[in-house]
């Protein structure tokens, strides 16, 4: 779908009433000599509109005013104080903040990486947060992202998984997206080198040492780097997630709130730093297969002690990708538009999509199924507990369509127990608080950003409808 404004796309009239004469001069530049008496003259004007945040909840009969890349206001009905070169009408809609995508990996299937930011965009959202890419492939696409006029969401990196002395995705038969972190000193000069880079954030990854992840953390800090991780197979999650902004996945949750998770950690620990031959990807799937049906079989999540877990994380918002988590059972296939809209991806990437999704589909194994179960219960209790949650889909692993795939996050989320309001929330405002973007970013007032999504049915009423998208401007653009 070609991005670009134009007639087609937006009713754009000039206002010939509900302006005063004064405000009608000044379109053309005038000013009034009293101060109260000065129009604003914004670019567009969305009139009419259910406006919903989670920050404000609801408004009903408001205009959004936008002028260039900025909310200049928000009122009831048309303002005496404010014009607009260009008005949509929003009777009867409903307008979402931009909605961001916290765990994508642009550079991971280079088959769809020209043509994400249209895809993104088209599902209305307005920002992304890579977690995991190596800079020589990375940085000309941020650049490419950011250049002025450029039709693409905001786009927030941190450069390479930095894992440990072994490295999970280190380019053998699967894309190198990680670096090794063997020893303090050069954990040191890892996040030195992203920090000059313009990284916005690092990323920790499972196989790091316990020495290793602090020298991060503190390297980190340093910088003034907000910090994303897995739960280091080494670590356990009161070890670990406090010290983080962010934790993906809820990898590893399961095997700090077994009952025996001293002793798992302790025999983790030896099979992780023994002296062998196995790549990172093997050694990290070995760990995985063996500890995790044993943690699985020996928790309970009412239990003091994963209360205890869950409690920790009270300050570090979890990013699950219950999307991913839950694809055994809920198979993309099931979904009446994926293979429609699969067929907007390349014809070499949809083929291969469809083929892997018919593979797995209806072949989860008993631990497959528990996992989900897992997932689903834990981020509800999470919730409950107070606990942030954000939304992130781990685009495009998992056959994971660029966009397309945040609103099924977004399902899920709510089928694991927050409402449509904390689920747009997960979209919108975690997304801005992990970048200390929270004053401009995520919410629909006068000084926020531009990004902006017009759905055509409540979301509120149902999350599914947060795919009834009948416009998207970004950086004040109207792009669909």
């Amino acid at each position: 779908m070609q991005h670009r404004a134009t007639e087609e796309h937006v009713n754009m009239k000039k206002y010939a009433a509900g302006i005063t004469l004064l405000g009608l001069f000044c379109l053309f530049g005038c000013q009034s000599s009293d101060p109260k008496e000065r129009v604003v003259v914004a670019d567009i004007a969305i009139t009419d509109i259910t406006v919903i945040d989670a920050l404000r909840g609801v408004r009903v009969n408001q205009t959004v005013w936008l002028k260039g890349d900025e909310i200049v206001g928000v009122t009831s009905d048309f303002a005496p104080g404010f014009a607009a070169e260009e008005k949509i009408d929003g009777q009867g809609k409903y307008l979402i903040p931009g909605l961001s995508d916290m765990h994508v990996h642009i550079t991971y299937e280079p088959a769809l990486t020209d043509v994400m930011p249209s895809l993104f965009l088209d599902y209305g959202v307005t920002s992304v947060r890579d977690t995991g890419g190596l800079l020589a492939l990375l940085q000309p696409q941020i650049d490419q992202w950011r250049a002025a006029g450029a039709i693409a969401p905001r786009i927030y990196f941190s450069g390479p998984l930095l894992d440990g002395a072994k490295v999970v995705y280190d380019g053998y038969n699967r894309p190198q997206i990680g670096v090794a972190n063997a020893t303090v000193q050069s954990a040191k000069r890892q996040v030195a080198r992203l920090a000059a880079a313009g990284v916005d954030f690092i990323k920790i990854y499972e196989l790091v040492s316990p020495q290793v992840f602090d020298a991060l953390v503190a390297a980190a800090n340093a910088y003034d780097l907000p910090i994303a991780a897995h739960v280091p197979l080494a670590l356990e999650v009161s070890m670990a997630g406090p010290r983080v902004d962010s934790m993906e996945h809820l990898r590893n949750v399961e095997l700090s709130c077994a009952e025996d998770a001293e002793g798992l950690l302790t025999e983790r620990r030896g099979r992780l730093f023994e002296s062998n031959a196995v790549s990172g990807y093997q050694l990290r799937s070995e760990i995985h297969s063996h500890f995790r049906p044993l943690a699985l079989a020996h928790l309970k999540l009412d239990s003091a002690r994963c209360r205890g877990v869950i409690g920790s994380l009270r300050q570090t918002i979890q990013v699950p990708t219950l999307r991913l988590n839950t694809i055994a059972r809920y198979s993309p296939l099931l979904r009446d538009d994926w293979l429609a809209v699969l067929a907007r991806l390349p014809e070499s990437v949809a083929l291969r999509w469809q083929a892997t999704a018919q593979g797995y589909a209806g072949k989860a194994t008993l631990s497959h199924e528990e996992m989900v179960d897992w997932s689903l219960a834990l981020v509800g209790a999470m919730q409950r507990a107070g606990v942030p949650i954000g939304a992130g889909t781990d685009t495009p692993i998992g056959q994971a369509i660029p966009g397309y795939s945040l609103h099924t996050e977004l399902e899920r989320l709510v089928q694991a127990g927050l409402s449509p309001l904390q689920a747009l929330s997960a979209a919108t405002v975690r997304p801005a608080q992990f970048l200390g973007l929270q004053d401009s970013h995520g919410a629909i007032e006068a000084g926020y950003v531009a990004d902006l999504v017009i759905l055509a049915q409540d979301p509120l009423t149902d999350i599914r409808h947060t795919r009834s998208i009948a416009a998207v401007i970004s950086k004040g653009q109207r792009v669909r």
